[in-house]
């Protein structure tokens, strides 16, 4: 129950960075907007791109998966601080938690790992 809860988890944990990076991806030039309207430069989008979409498929298939889970966790708590600071905002505090919650589950999957049902177990099985 364990493996299977860990993969449940780090599919549902890496969805929303997987969905938010194709959106990046395909909405380039207003992702690049935004960005800049809230003061960070829109020369970071292919990182930005590379974190979530990149760092959410590795998380999601189990590759990498401690390294990944950091980058997000960090990601997650930079993201909170530059673009959901209005705390005035009811919506925008909630997008703040839920970033800061976010971070959370990223560290509690980097300290117990991907589980049985990830790349990373099956490369290590295969040493």
């Amino acid at each position: 129950m364990k493996d299977v809860t860990l993969l449940v988890g780090r599919i549902l944990l890496a969805l929303i960075f997987i969905i938010s990076g194709w959106g990046k991806i395909s909405g380039y030039a207003g992702s690049q907007q935004y960005m800049e309207a809230a003061g960070v430069s829109g020369a970071l989008l292919p990182l930005v791109i590379v974190a979530e979409f990149g760092g959410g498929l590795a998380v999601a298939f189990g590759l990498l998966t401690r390294i990944a889970a950091v980058g997000l966790a960090a990601f997650s708590l930079l993201a909170a601080g530059f673009f959901h600071t209005d705390f005035a905002n009811q919506m925008q505090f909630i997008s703040f938690m839920k970033n800061v919650a976010m971070a959370g589950g990223f560290l509690v999957l980097a300290a117990h790992g991907p589980g049985a049902f990830s790349i990373d177990a099956w490369r290590s099985r295969h040493r």
